[in-house]
């Protein structure tokens, strides 16, 4: 410990004198903190002076350093950035972590091609395309695609479209596109269309409305009636939407809002989207010990983890509490804008009652955090008290299989971390070993291949396996061929014909019935449902992939680099089935293949 002093107090008397980052680590070599400073020497060398006005989470990091690390930057800005990076590859323990680090959809609009189509991506590039977004929750973009494909006819399809298609696909007789691909509606036309969905999208109501009114008119007096009709149905969707989605606000700036709540030691933090007006949806960001950090430190933290992937930054970002480091944020966030954004503290008018509004919305968060904690602890309690556990359970992983008549069978793995799904440490397992459907011996490879891995996952405090006590003697041979058969084990099924949940152990016969409203209850059940939910969804993504790769690799002169070719022109082999042989020869295919496609696929 005395070498670990002296090596930590020369590193002090030798820091340099340049902007960069520091990392203060433990006497386990464990990183504690990241931080960045405009000069390393000062920033680094205040956490040790004495006397100085600490807060008593800075007083515990500095009692636990063994060692500090730093890395020289060529100004601020390249240190923040990097200071974000290791936050986001380390997640020390002292810093304020988000516990989200997800990319977020995006609606992509190729506008430079000549008839662009709507698409999602989780990535923003420097292409020359239109982004719009990030949309959360998910059900936010669904429900934006869904207005979009049933106001405005865009095209949908994979296909190469030049107009020369001998016939439509079903979208243009249920109205939904205006089939460009046979030559029936013009370039220019496809591209007002186009214009009106970004004026939709970038929040421009009046320019959207008026356009549609006048094109509505007009077709009325050409006696288009039908045409009329068409944009009168488009022009009512509009309006409703519009109504549904438009805030108290006058300016069509594109907006990010942070509003934050307290509540005990708890903290929530909203960030909500606002596009053109319109509020496209939000993030939540909790903490549930957070009573030593400032404000100003959760937002700044905030900002600089959230901004730290592919996202778009928004023109302004209006904050709850002013930034020492604002224009720093402000410089980053706008060189990965492309443009100049601002950073505004707004304190009155309509921008302040934004921030009012992501905070109302933070106070309500926090409720419900704070409701489902207690509910996750009685939970918790309970099954400890049931199980008879040393501890209670705080990481709890389930399994179950999945496989039709034994084929492209399946395991999966999910894990419930403090009440939470923690998706990244989830888990796919195609069975290797086991032969037709035998769920046992399919579940007994599944937990050895877990437990006897090397990957490094956290140990669970509990397992939960679907079933009764044969999958669960299953999984628990399968510990033992693993030596880790100490790891609490249970299985979760319910008697035939009866309602109730029962929970199974090793080395005892008869169940353990859970009440239908208990805390436990609802928690077990969830972590089986999700479990099930993502088993069955690996194996349907196998079968599906088996049944299109199975009927089009069995036709001689087709290959996986024409097969992928084919299901991206048609979609779908029906459509490859319905085809004409003109079309299946312009993509590529002889008369031999073309006749050896049509008795694979069509057989008479």
């Amino acid at each position: 410990m005395a070498e670990s002093c002296e090596t930590l107090q020369s590193k002090l008397d030798h820091l340099p004198a340049q902007p960069g980052c520091y990392l203060f680590r433990n006497a386990h070599k464990e990183i504690l903190y990241v931080g960045k400073a405009a000069l390393l020497a000062d920033r680094v060398r205040s956490y040790f002076q004495k006397g100085s006005d600490q807060t008593p989470k800075t007083s515990l990091l500095v009692s636990e350093i063994a060692d500090l690390e730093t890395i020289v930057t060529r100004s601020e800005l390249e240190a923040l950035i990097l200071e974000s990076n290791l936050i986001k590859r380390h997640r020390p323990r002292f810093n304020v972590v988000l516990r989200d680090d997800k990319q977020y959809p995006y609606l992509r609009l190729p506008i430079k091609e000549p008839f662009p189509r709507l698409s999602i991506v989780r990535r923003v590039q420097k292409d020359g395309a239109l982004y719009y977004g990030p949309y959360t929750p998910a059900g936010a973009l669904r429900e934006t695609l869904k207005v979009i494909r049933k106001a405005f006819p865009l095209a949908t399809c994979d296909i190469d479209i030049d107009g020369r298609a001998d016939r439509a696909c079903i979208e243009f007789e249920i109205k939904r596109c205006m089939a460009p691909c046979t030559g029936n509606q013009s370039r220019e036309d496809y591209h007002l269309i186009v214009k009106q969905v970004r004026q939709f999208l970038e929040g421009r109501d009046r320019e959207l409305l008026d356009s549609l009114r006048q094109a509505m008119e007009s077709a009325a007096e050409q006696e288009k009636f039908e045409e009329a009709a068409r944009l009168r149905d488009r022009l009512f969707s509009v309006e409703r939407t519009l109504e549904k989605q438009r805030i108290t606000q006058v300016t069509t700036t594109d907006q990010d809002v942070i509003g934050i709540a307290r509540q005990g030691t708890a903290a929530d933090l909203q960030l909500l989207f606002v596009r053109g007006g319109l509020l496209i949806g939000r993030k939540d960001f909790f903490w549930p010990q957070s009573a030593d950090s400032a404000d100003e430190e959760l937002v700044r933290s905030a900002i600089e983890q959230f901004y730290n992937k592919e996202g778009q930054p928004p023109k302004e970002l209006l904050v709850p509490t002013d930034l020492v480091d604002a224009p720093l944020i402000e410089q980053w966030l706008s060189e990965k804008r492309g443009e100049t954004m601002r950073i505004l503290a707004p304190e009155r008018g309509a921008k302040h009652q934004l921030v009012l509004l992501a905070e109302e919305n933070a106070a309500a968060a926090i409720a419900d955090h704070l409701r489902n904690e207690a509910l996750d602890r009685q939970a918790t309690a309970e099954l400890k008290r049931l199980l008879r556990l040393d501890t209670v359970p705080r990481r709890i992983e389930g399994f179950d299989i999945s496989n039709i008549m034994g084929n492209q069978s399946v395991a999966s793995l999910v894990v419930w971390e403090d009440g939470q799904a923690k998706k990244s440490d989830y888990r796919k397992f195609r069975i290797q070993t086991v032969e037709g459907a035998n769920d046992f011996a399919s579940m007994q490879e599944a937990v050895m291949r877990r437990y006897g891995a090397t990957e490094d996952l956290a140990r669970p405090d509990l397992i939960l396996i679907d079933g009764g006590l044969g999958q669960l003697s299953a999984a628990l041979e399968g510990l033992k061929q693993v030596g880790q058969e100490q790891i609490p084990i249970m299985g979760l099924a319910k008697a035939r014909g009866e309602k109730e949940e029962r929970i199974f152990l090793p080395g005892r016969k008869n169940p353990i019935l859970l009440r239908p409203t208990s805390p436990a209850t609802h928690l077990v059940q969830r972590i089986r449902d999700e479990a099930h939910r993502f088993a069955v969804t690996y194996h349907r993504n196998l079968r599906g992939k088996a049944l299109l790769s199975s009927e089009l690799d069995q036709i001689p002169g087709i290959g996986k680099i024409r097969r992928a070719r084919l299901l991206k022109q048609f979609g779908s082999l029906p459509q490859i089935a319905s085809a004409t042989d003109e079309q299946l020869k312009s993509a590529g295919l002889d008369t031999a293949t073309v006749v050896a496609l049509r008795k694979t696929l069509m057989p008479s």
